[in-house]
């Protein structure tokens, strides 16, 4: 091996190793490649091409140097772009190419004939004696021709004059016929213009008499005689135009129109009218109308009609306006110019034209909307009205005569140089923004502005905004935010709701994103989850995360670091500030994520608290009419808010706030001190108090700060004492009562869980001496104990007493409602709690629920103000009133919204007449009652028998639930705790009551609505449902009064169906068919075994249900959140009572996808399923209305996975009755009308591909069962799409030796499958097929037999009119029949009369043929 080379070595070194290597004849290790050069295309040498080296001497050789120097080039040649640009082959022929590819001018002129140009005369030029040429100035010529009425420069028209007279001095007949187009381009001769040559227009002769050409103008040509040889061409035109007839000329237009290509084709249909300027000028018009009119809102009839108008109005109005561009003078200016003034010696009215007065504003009725145009207030402005200029509206260029500002025009305002202008922009956006959330232009406005906005980039605008230095384009940007992001009436209910039951738990301000959701792998955990969804966010764009959340776009722009440093370095007005704090609270109320982003943004808290809940303060902000000038070190509500939204994202949040952030000291401050003496405005005062409490009570709702309840126990005991004082303040309609009264219910609400946490106290004591120190977690008790809290009691019982006695003045209990609201919640919490203490005597606790019951409930509940709440509760529902619920105009699915702007009207939910959170209450008090005390159920019983509370029930389960949106989950939620504590106190009163069973079917039927409508975090009540509501026999009477026997006696009977309701038989051994009636009878039975089954297979929400557990025990130690998980929809599906079929169903399928056997399947998978079907049947014949949302196709596709889990399942003996039973019930008249196999399913991508699978397993296990050949063939009805019988006759043809399902077993009538006729071509030639060929027989699928010859014998003798490739076909396969050689067939198909479901074959036969089809089938037969 040849060593390298090394320092040191010589020239002479080098070419010794050199002879050596060429001498060893050994491979380089380097090989040169010569790459072709691409200026040269193809053509590179390569090294191939190379000679060898030679060996006796070196070579050096430069590749494509050439012997000669090359001419110095400024650049390198251009490449050639068409090369390369196709593929061609070797053998391909280049004359077939060419023709193929030709683009000659040859290929649309067939015939083209050269100019003569011997006649032409060539002339020199004028020779002067100047060494160049003369120069001119311009004011050398004189200005007296003007050439067209378009804007030109004063150059371009001294070049035009100039050119005019050199014409005018050398050929005088040129000369007229520039004056001749000079005359045509004017305005004022326009209207003998000449016209498209159309036949289909009236002036169609005008245009063959006209005397100049409108495309051809000669110009090109050069010479002096080129206008006449223009002329001339135009007149061999019109002379070959009047020889042809009108067909001749459409012909040739139409071939012309195809061959040349659109772009040519529209150059000379705008050179038609002679005047291009305006033709141009008018379709840039018009095109940007249109533009406007589909990007911008626009008006209804009540603003303006249109903003389009039709093009020959368009066009009329543009040539008005020329007209008055051309008659314009001095006259119409407000300043008359002077010859004596600089530069006016040559007025130019065009460039004055801006100083004439505006024409008044037109309304332009046509059929598309006007442009939306906004006032500085961000009002809509009417499109005519007339509003004077010096308001500052005018200052546009669109539509100068309108007032007002589109949005267009606002965004380009927003980015202006000018300080004032963006500020000006910003502002109005916001005012338009607002005003829009608040429905103003719903009724005016055609779209969504908010969703306009945002899909512009409004979002991103405001976001850079923030970025800019100047403090007003700051502030202004700040308040359109808000405006886009925070409703303060959702904020002020969302307060009135705080303190109801469950209302400090809420659902997160995170968009349901159907969009943006994908599949995702049923065996990834909830946590990988959650974690891929967040990396796959942070690879996001912003504008796209945006697109879907708003607020998760903002926070990727890391906007509260941007928020931050405007609070803390630029110190803005208290208007900023504000809006500052509530974005940052709505941001915080989108998740725990938006939580953990604000906690950790640096100083950002710090910030918050240092400067806005400061302990001391300037006391000159308490002095009447003070303004302050800044909101900085001053304690103000809205940050004590933000703080108490931010400790709801959970316990860690909370944790880290009251001691990192020492809001500890803040509490104690602004809670030991009276409002009454702060040193702030009163009004603010006790909004900073009650926020304080709130903040508190969530603090407590996690098992944290009660420590300051041992501390401010004085300041609790001095502020209950002084409650009851707020009857009288309430009697005197003080201002403040409605403050102060938000103010108790909060102190209420900190006491209430407050008393939860002291209530786990021994139980976590007891749990913590007992342990051992093997245990991974202890949780230690809180530093509060039960008697610390029991105290408290006496002083809310005495007050709910005086105040409930105030039930019947209307506008005094109106006021104190949220405060005894909450008093009869303590109570609820308090007993639950006390009965578990083992320091308190069970006696005495039982004695004091029965002196609350006599003293306080029992007089309560026969008070008439109560009957009127009841009757109240179906006006104000939110499930009886869907549309109290709905969306707002214009909310936006990026931006959770709750759609309380403009409030809630006072009859609904969460109105102010609303009696849902008293009774919600009430009935939470009772059943806590009833649970410890079970002897006072019966004293409960009255509670049921409330007319206008079974009338709310007995509509509200029957009604479908509205959709679920961020503003119907929050109401809705409060209902259904409602219905859940009646169905409670039901579930007491079915075992005590003996004349309860009168309720017993109502209560069942909204158990089980209420089933398939929880939402997330209400799992404990699904679960309670599920284990003593649903399943419980005393809720389905009809098991022992008789329901079985009446099943039986309708069968027999055949009440209500005229079906036959035989169950198909079966392909295993021979067992005894059991009436519906027996079977009915043994699933009331098994109903223990059934309601285990369903919760052994929702044990998947055990993770869910334990945190909703916590929340509805009061085990606050094990709560982590005050934000409910998000809602997407209901905890469980509507169709879960077939959820134990449909989840063997999936594992089969996965099993069968990863290849593995199917003993994976449970041990008692035919208990499983059975119970499964039993459940079912009884819905359907004790419960049917319950059932009505599943579908029917969803319902059979839900019982085609008996089929379709294991092999021979569908063959067990109970199994087979059940599936039989509920078939007959499916196969009904009402349900076979109701079946819908074309329209989407739930959870089921496609009816096709899963019948597809059915018809795959019955060829491989059916064993001719009848009852799975009834399934193969509900779907293959006339109505029902072709391509399920396509894929029978088409596909499975083998099944039809299967189908043996007896005609007297069939249960849906044949008429379905018959009627109307089959007009598929390709589906009867199938039907002919398998009955000629004997692949369907009427021993083997007598069903489909039946189907094939009806619809074969109506298309055979149809005569109908119609195509000629059907009736070809029909008439040849009347021939083939006609000629077949078996004869039962050909009988059958030719005799066919009629269905007959009595008769053997299932059909009748004409004995002889009618004459009509006689003498029909002798013409086809007989003709050659």
């Amino acid at each position: 091996m040849l060593s390298r080379p090394k320092p040191g070595e010589s020239e002479a070194d080098l070419l010794h190793f050199q002879n050596q290597f060429l001498a060893a004849r050994a491979s380089p290790a380097v090989k040169i490649v010569k790459k072709a050069d691409k200026r040269k295309g193809e053509k590179g040498s390569t090294d191939a091409e190379r000679p060898p080296l030679q060996e006796s001497k070196d070579v050096v050789m430069l590749d494509d140097f050439p012997d000669t120097l090359p001419a110095l080039t400024p650049a390198p040649p251009k490449k050639s772009k068409i090369k390369s640009a196709c593929v061609h082959f070797e053998d391909e022929d280049p004359e077939e190419r060419l023709e193929r590819h030709d683009q000659h001018i040859t290929a649309v002129f067939s015939k083209i004939i050269e100019r003569d140009t011997s006649a032409v005369a060539v002339t020199m030029p004028v020779p002067t004696g100047d060494p160049f040429p003369r120069t001119f100035h311009r004011s050398e010529i004189k200005s007296e021709v003007k050439v067209g009425s378009g804007r030109k420069s004063i150059f371009a028209q001294k070049m035009a004059s100039r050119r005019a007279a050199e014409k005018a001095a050398t050929a005088p007949s040129a000369a007229e016929c520039v004056q001749i187009r000079s005359d045509a381009l004017d305005p004022e001769g326009s209207a003998g213009e000449a016209p498209l040559p159309s036949i289909r227009d009236d002036k169609a002769g005008d245009f063959l008499t006209t005397q100049r050409p409108c495309l051809i103008t000669g110009e090109g040509l050069g010479s002096q005689k080129s206008e006449q040889e223009a002329q001339a061409i135009h007149k061999e035109n019109l002379e070959k135009l009047q020889s042809m007839s009108e067909e001749e000329i459409l012909q040739e237009q139409e071939r012309l129109l195809g061959q040349l290509d659109s772009s040519l084709v529209a150059f000379l249909k705008s050179r038609r009218g002679g005047n291009e300027g305006q033709k141009k000028e008018l379709k840039m018009e018009r095109n940007r109308l249109e533009e406007f009119a589909e990007s911008l809102p626009v008006a209804r009839h009540g603003v303006g009609s249109s903003l389009s108008t039709q093009e020959s109005g368009l066009e009329e109005s543009v040539r008005k306006e020329e007209n008055m561009k051309v008659k314009f003078t001095d006259d119409d200016l407000p300043v008359k110019p002077k010859k004596e003034w600089i530069h006016m010696d040559n007025v130019e009215f065009e460039k004055l034209e801006w100083m004439k007065d505006l024409p008044s504003p037109r309304q332009k009725k046509t059929k598309k909307g006007m442009q939306a145009r906004f006032s500085l207030k961000g009002e809509l402005i009417p499109a005519d009205a007339d509003l004077p200029t010096h308001l500052g509206l005018h200052h546009h260029g669109e539509e100068a005569e309108r007032a007002g500002y589109s949005l267009q025009e606002l965004f380009h305002l927003s980015r202006s140089q000018v300080t004032q202008q963006r500020t000006l922009a910003l502002q109005v956006l916001g005012r338009i923004v607002q005003k829009a959330r608040a429905g103003e232009f719903a009724s005016s406005l055609k779209g969504s502005i908010l969703r306009l906005l945002l899909d512009a980039g409004f979002l991103f605008l405001l976001r850079f905004s923030l970025d800019d230095a100047v403090d007003n384009v700051m502030a202004a940007s700040v308040g359109a935010l808000r405006a886009l992001l925070v409703s303060l009436d959702d904020e002020k209910y969302l307060d009135w709701t705080f303190s109801w039951y469950q209302g400090m738990a809420a659902f997160p301000f995170v968009p349901n994103n159907e969009e943006e959701e994908e599949e995702e792998e049923e065996e990834l955990s909830g946590t990988k989850k959650s974690q891929d969804k967040k990396l796959k966010d942070e690879n996001k764009p912003d504008p796209d995360v945006a697109r879907y959340d708003v607020v998760k776009g903002l926070l990727k722009t890391r906007i509260q670091h941007r928020l931050r440093y405007i609070l803390e370095v630029v110190r803005p007005v208290p208007t900023v500030v504000l809006d500052i704090l509530h974005i940052l609270t709505h941001i915080a109320r989108h998740s725990s994520e938006a939580c953990n982003q604000l906690l950790d943004c640096p100083r950002l808290i710090e910030t918050v608290v240092r400067e806005f809940l400061p302990t001391q303060w300037d006391p000159q902000v308490a002095e009447p009419g003070c303004l302050l000038s800044s909101l900085h070190g001053v304690a103000c509500a809205t940050a004590m808010k933000f703080i108490r939204v931010l400790a709801s994202g959970g316990r860690n949040a909370t944790a880290r706030l009251l001691n990192k952030f020492e809001m500890k000291s803040r509490l104690s401050r602004f809670i030991a001190e009276d409002p009454l003496d702060l040193l702030l405005p009163r009004e603010e005062a006790i909004r900073l108090s009650t926020e304080a409490f709130r903040l508190w009570a969530v603090a407590a709702g996690y098992g944290q700060a009660c420590d300051l309840y041992r501390d401010l126990y004085p300041v609790l005991v001095r502020i209950l004492q002084s409650l009851p004082e707020l009857l009288s303040t309430c009697r005197g309609k003080s201002p403040m009562i409605e403050l102060s009264v938000q103010r108790a219910t909060a102190v209420v609400t900190l006491l209430i869980h407050v008393t939860q946490t002291a209530g786990y106290t021994a139980e976590l004591q007891a749990k913590l001496s007992s342990n051992s120190s093997e245990d991974s977690e202890q949780i230690p008790p809180p530093p509060v104990a039960w008697n610390q809290v029991s105290g408290l009691q006496p002083f809310l019982e005495t007050s709910l007493k005086k105040f409930l006695q105030e039930i019947s003045q209307t506008e005094t209990w109106q006021t104190l409602q949220p405060l005894t609201t909450t008093y009869v919640i303590y109570l609820g919490v308090y007993y639950s709690a006390c009965s578990q203490q083992p320091s308190v005597n069970p006696i005495d606790c039982l004695e004091e629920l029965e002196r609350l019951t006599s003293e306080v409930l029992q007089p309560l509940l026969s008070q008439p103000a109560i009957h009127n709440m009841w009757d109240l509760l179906r006006p104000c529902s939110a499930l009886c009133n869907p549309l109290s619920c709905s969306p707002a105009p214009e909310s936006v699915f990026s931006i959770a919204s709750l759609s309380c702007t403009g409030g809630k009207p006072p009859l609904s939910l969460v109105g102010s007449k609303s009696p849902f959170p008293f009774l919600t209450a009430l009935l939470f008090l009772i059943n806590s009652i009833t649970h410890i005390h079970k002897g006072l159920t019966v004293k409960y019983s009255s509670v049921l028998g409330f007319r206008g509370l079974k009338d709310y029930l007995h509509q509200s389960w029957q009604i479908r639930p509205p959709s679920v949106t961020p503003s119907s989950a929050w109401i809705l939620r409060h209902e259904y705790h409602l219905q859940y504590f009646v169905i409670a106190l039901a579930r007491r009163m079915a075992g005590t009551c003996p004349d309860y069973a009168q309720h017993a079917s109502l209560h069942h039927c909204v158990a089980m609505a209420l089933l398939s409508r929880l939402l997330p975090g209400s799992e404990h009540l699904a679960y309670e449902v599920l284990l003593d509501l649903a399943f419980n026999p005393e809720f389905l009477p009809e098991g022992k009064a008789g329901g079985p026997e009446a099943a039986d006696f309708s069968d027999i009977l055949h009440l209500g169906t005229s079906a036959k309701l035989a169950q198909p038989g079966s392909a295993a051994a021979f067992f005894s068919k059991a009436t519906r009636g027996t079977l009915l009878r043994e699933s009331y039975q098994n109903l223990p075994f059934i309601r285990s089954c369903y919760l052994s297979h929702f044990v998947h929400l055990q993770p869910t249900f334990m945190r909703s557990q916590a929340f509805y025990q009061g085990r606050n130690y094990l709560i982590q959140s005050m934000l409910l998980p998000e809602v997407k929809g209901p905890i469980l599906p509507s169709d879960w009572p077939f959820f134990p079929l449909i989840s063997l169903y999936n594992k089969v399928t996965n099993a069968e996808t990863r290849g593995a056997v199917l003993n994976s399947l449970p041990l008692d998978l035919v208990n499983t399923v059975t119970w499964n079907l039993q459940w079912v049947l009884l819905l359907e014949t004790w419960r049917a209305k319950t059932l009505q949302s599943i579908p029917t196709a969803a319902k059979l596709a839900r019982l085609m996975c008996v089929f379709l889990t294991g092999s021979d399942l569908f063959l067990e003996a109970p199994i087979h009755r059940y599936t039989a039973a509920l078939l007959s019930v499916y196969c009904q008249p009402k349900s076979l009308d109701s079946l819908n196999l074309d329209a989407p399913l739930p959870g089921l991508a496609s009816f096709h591909d899963l019948y597809i699978s059915l018809l795959e397993q019955f060829e491989g296990v059916s064993f001719g069962d009848p009852l799975f050949g009834v399934f193969v063939l509900l779907p293959l009805q006339k109505r029902f799409s072709v391509h399920l019988r396509l894929s029978v006759f088409g596909e499975h043809t083998s099944i039809l030796q299967a189908l043996g399902v007896p005609l007297q077993q069939f249960p849906v009538p044949l008429e379905r499958y018959t009627s109307p006729p089959e007009d598929n071509l390709n589906l009867l030639r199938l039907y002919f097929r398998t009955l000629v060929t004997g692949a369907l027989r009427h021993t083997w699928c007598p069903v489909l037999y039946v189907v094939a010859v009806a619809h074969v014998n109506s298309f055979i003798f149809s005569q109908d009119s119609t195509t000629q490739e059907i009736d070809a076909a029909r008439k040849s396969m009347l021939r083939k029949t006609w000629l077949l050689v078996d004869e039962t067939l050909k009988k059958h198909l030719l005799y066919y009369r009629l269905l007959n479901a009595e008769s053997p074959l299932g059909f009748d036969l004409y004995e002889q043929l009618p004459p009509v089809r006689l003498k029909y089938l002798q013409m086809v037969t007989q003709r050659k």
